[in-house]
């Protein structure tokens, strides 16, 4: 590699690290108690005991209270409200019902109430306003996580941040091999100054935690565009599933019919898989006419893959089925595993574990490039730092 290659890649490395620094940090510390939600979720709460246990949403079993009886408890407990998503658990009789004022009604007015399905009984209710102690503090650094309380543009800002972060990645990749040439792989040269002991553990925390950086990273940008992936497989697909509606009013609340008769001809559409949600008329994963009812696989992998069956929500009959786009399903696979929510309790310290390696490669970065700033002298090599993954053999 010429040295006018180097520089140039000394100077992507450089700036791309230095731009997302501060907000890969931010993004790190808030991501850590995230990994664990489920956990911190559990402790916190007290976990319900349900009529009928190991019983969930997968199969048709007896016992289970019809969807239409569920939903009138639910708007019996928000009167004057519509429903907007119906969501399932396949394991137990648990299930959420989500209402707001209207069919289109933002997040912040929306309000989830948990039900045992196997009685009827109320579990517990969630709106914007209500959440206290754990629920909101974890919703504050979820918000925080997600986009800074900005919205879209935030989202947007930080998958750029993101990408930021993949740059600088790939071009400390580019750089390790000419920079760190005369040494051996993972050597701490404890003995030498202090800058050069914390530029070794840099690099070797990056590189052992390299491809898993790349992964979150990627994900995080991938997840970050989550709101134009939803719009355009809306505009597109979904479009092109309900063409035969095009032109019709939205279909008013009060001529929703049975969810129970709605459920049986999606399943006979899609035998074998297990129904993870319902998404009502009007909202951001249906048409205004339909019950969107999304299934899942039943393996570790296909259980994020989603495949969504429209039901004429005045009738009940069939309107069509059809799997994500690849587009989608690249933001399904990306959600858990941003988090590390494939592999149960182990993967998560695992994730946490790495999370902490990151911390570490952008903080010393970080120091790096100070103390060269403030020493002011030039170096044997370029000067690269921020979230490098190697500089120059002393």
């Amino acid at each position: 590699m010429s040295r006018g290659t180097i520089k140039a890649w000394v100077w992507v490395h450089k700036w791309s690290s230095l731009v997302c620094t501060a907000f890969l940090l931010m993004l790190c510390i808030t991501g850590l108690p995230l990994i664990f939600h489920d956990e911190i979720d559990w402790l916190a709460e007290e976990q319900p005991v349900f009529g009928m246990p190991d019983v969930g949403s997968s199969g048709n079993a007896e016992g289970l209270m019809p969807l239409d009886a569920m939903l009138a408890r639910a708007l019996a407990n928000r009167p004057g409200e519509v429903p907007l998503y119906m969501a399932f658990d396949n394991d137990q009789p648990a299930m959420t019902i989500t209402t707001g004022p209207r069919p289109d009604s933002p997040e912040t007015e929306m309000t989830i109430q948990s039900f045992d399905r196997s009685t009827g009984e109320l579990i517990g209710a969630i709106s914007e306003d209500s959440a206290q102690g754990v629920d909101a503090v974890m919703h504050f650094i979820l918000q925080l996580h997600t986009d800074m309380f900005l919205g879209l543009p935030g989202m947007l800002f930080l998958g750029a941040m993101g990408a930021a972060f993949v740059t600088a990645l790939v071009s400390g990749v580019v750089l390790y091999v000419p920079f760190m040439r005369k040494l051996a792989f993972g050597t701490l040269r404890i003995s030498r100054s202090r800058r050069t002991k914390w530029l070794d553990y840099h690099n070797l925390l990056g590189i052992v935690g390299l491809a898993w950086m790349l992964v979150v990273g990627l994900t995080g940008v991938i997840n970050a565009l989550a709101v134009p992936i939803e719009k355009s497989w809306k505009t597109t697909e979904l479009a092109a599933m309900t063409q035969a509606y095009a032109g019709r009013e939205p279909l008013d609340p009060a001529r929703y019919g049975s969810l129970d008769t709605a459920m049986a001809a999606a399943r006979a559409a899609l035998p074998g898989n297990n129904p993870q949600f319902i998404a009502f008329p009007g909202g951001t994963f249906s048409s205004n006419y339909h019950y969107a009812v999304f299934f899942q696989g039943d393996t570790a992998l296909t259980e994020r893959l989603l495949t969504p069956a429209l039901i004429d929500a005045e009738t009940g009959e069939f309107t069509a089925a059809r799997p994500m786009p690849w587009y989608y399903q690249a933001l399904s696979l990306s959600r858990p595993l941003h988090f590390g929510d494939y592999g149960g309790l182990p993967l998560k310290l695992l994730w946490a574990a790495l999370t902490l390696f990151t911390i570490h490669v952008l903080g010393t970065g970080l120091y790096l490039w100070l103390a060269k700033r403030r020493a002011g002298a030039a170096t044997l090599a370029p000067e690269f730092a921020g979230a490098s993954l190697a500089e120059p053999a002393e």
